[in-house]
């Protein structure tokens, strides 16, 4: 198992990436291939305590970078030497097992697409992320790849949110729900409607655990184990429960420390109040994986820290090992949609 890492992507790079794979390669025993500029990358190993590359971790040189303020969907195609780009090509030519970057969002899934490539017959890739819920954690398929979805699309998010759920999150009978504005069958658009049957077609044929339509509410109070969107709806969804979380965190704190009586009561669930945050942390979760890619690709968060650097290759190397992609493979003649032959 051996993890490719874009150390020139992010916020915080290459300083944190690389303290966050030594970290990986050290503690964790996960080899690390880190591409970008070889002397800062040395540079940063250095002050990270290191005399020298430690055993399991290696670099291979990129003289470019993508930037934020680059176009997505030509910027690996326009720098060929960016450390974005030649990761990418290590991860199609079988260098590493997974790739992992915190650099742009729309460079890397424009990359994974025509780079690495799709799994056969997957019409879209679609961004998972693992948001904590009542009682566990959830996938959410789609997040922002594909703002405009057909049926088909969301229906093959479905599969790819049901075997993560299987394989990366251990649910044995994951609960796949389509994010909705209310539960009946009569609710949402056409897009929702035609998706519903679907995905209520595939629960009968026992492909997946299908329960229908299910609110954001009900989303995070656990009522699914996958939740399946079109990108623009997951997005707004996902930012919301970022924000809400963010909201309640300020408002605790504040409520905590309004006196003495209340700071004295701070104190004493100062442990509970640690573990809700770092259940709220997204650092914790370390990346989002780009389902539908051939080979795992991770995407960190854009302002990730050490930390969330090494969550987002320890997630990889679980992704890397799940045989996800292959039950993917496997069951691709299922997740098609019939299309009716065009007349003569």
């Amino acid at each position: 198992m051996k993890i490719i890492v874009d150390a020139m992507g992010g916020d915080n790079a290459p300083g944190a990436v690389v303290r966050g794979a030594l970290d990986a390669c050290k503690n964790h025993g996960i080899p690390v291939l880190l591409v970008g500029r070889t002397e800062e990358i040395l540079r940063c190993v250095e002050e990270g305590g290191e005399k020298t590359l430690p055993k399991g971790m290696e670099i291979r040189d990129a003289r470019e970078v993508v930037e934020i303020c680059d176009d997505p969907a030509t910027a690996f195609k326009m720098k060929k030497d960016s450390s974005l780009t030649v990761g990418l090509n290590l991860l199609k030519e079988g260098a590493g097992d997974a790739f992992v970057s915190a650099g742009s969002t729309g460079a890397l899934l424009a990359g994974a697409t025509l780079v690495v490539k799709r799994i056969r017959g997957i019409r879209r890739a679609a961004m998972g992320p693992v948001i904590p819920v009542f009682g566990g954690r959830a996938i959410l398929c789609d997040c922002g790849a594909n703002a405009e979805c057909t049926p088909e699309y969301l229906l093959q998010f479905a599969y790819l949110g049901s075997f993560y759920a299987k394989r990366v999150l251990k649910v044995e009978k994951p609960r796949v729900a389509l994010l909705n504005i209310g539960a009946e069958e009569s609710k949402g658009d056409t897009l929702r409607k035609e998706t519903h049957a679907l995905l209520k077609a595939a629960g009968e044929a026992g492909r997946i655990h299908y329960i229908g339509s299910i609110e954001g509410n009900d989303a995070m109070m656990g009522g699914a184990d996958v939740i399946v969107a079109d990108g623009f709806s997951g997005n707004v969804f996902l930012k919301t429960v970022e924000g809400a979380a963010r909201f309640m965190m300020k408002e605790l704190k504040k409520a905590f420390y309004t006196n003495a009586r209340t700071k004295l009561g701070a104190l004493l669930v100062k442990k509970e109040l640690g573990e809700m945050k770092k259940l709220m942390d997204p650092s914790e979760v370390g990346g989002t994986v780009f389902l539908g890619i051939s080979k795992p690709v991770i995407k960190a968060h854009g302002s990730s820290d050490a930390r969330a650097i090494t969550n987002a290759i320890l997630r990889a190397a679980e992704y890397a090992g799940s045989g996800l992609i292959e039950d993917v493979e496997r069951s691709i003649d299922a997740m098609k949609v019939e299309r009716p032959r065009e007349k003569a």
